[in-house]
């Protein structure tokens, strides 16, 4: 595998993992009508792994415009 290719997948890679965290930040104030623990003010019931799926789902779109961008000679890397 030349360096190209590898740099290639990096940059891949790593579009999809910072649309992924971008995704995760967005969605985690979502859902503030949540009961909350009167002590702390934490949700009780955060839905951490639902959100992770949506920000997963929605990484998943994005990184597939970023690689059809790519692909179709729009983006150049």
């Amino acid at each position: 595998m030349s360096m190209a290719t590898f740099l290639h997948y990096v940059v891949l890679f790593g579009a999809f993992a910072i649309s992924w965290f971008l995704a995760l930040f967005c969605l985690l104030p979502v859902g503030f009508g949540s009961p909350r623990d009167p002590e702390t003010g934490a949700p009780l019931h955060p839905q951490l792994g639902r959100k992770a799926l949506v920000a997963s789902g929605i990484a998943v779109v994005l990184w597939l415009i970023f690689y059809g961008l790519i692909q179709f000679h729009i983006m150049d890397l």
